[in-house]
């Protein structure tokens, strides 16, 4: 399933949010720390994007499994909010 995300300011894409696959258990984000070591010597994966205007598709770069998880827009396009549960702040869903 495809989730909207905040993108970031200084990104330079005309929207200002896109869509991506936040699946850590999907084979495209899986594979991606494979490929990115044996191609490019780096420790990062890959995310599916799509740009709802355009279409187009194409991957975003993570360092992490939760990188851009605290992008992840409510149904407002509003960051979800955050709340700090006993000394760590954890997402909450559905921005409430």
């Amino acid at each position: 399933m495809l989730q909207g995300f905040a993108l970031p300011e200084a990104g330079g894409w005309d929207q200002r949010w896109h869509l991506a696959c936040f699946n850590n258990d999907c084979p495209y984000y899986r594979k991606g720390w494979d490929w990115m070591m044996s191609q490019y010597n780096v420790k990062v994966s890959y995310r599916y994007r799509l740009d709802p205007a355009s279409g187009c598709a194409s991957p975003i770069a993570v360092w992490s499994e939760t990188a851009l998880v605290d992008r992840i827009v409510t149904k407002d396009r509003k960051p979800a909010k955050k709340q700090k549960k006993g000394g760590r702040t954890v997402q909450r869903k559905g921005g409430t």
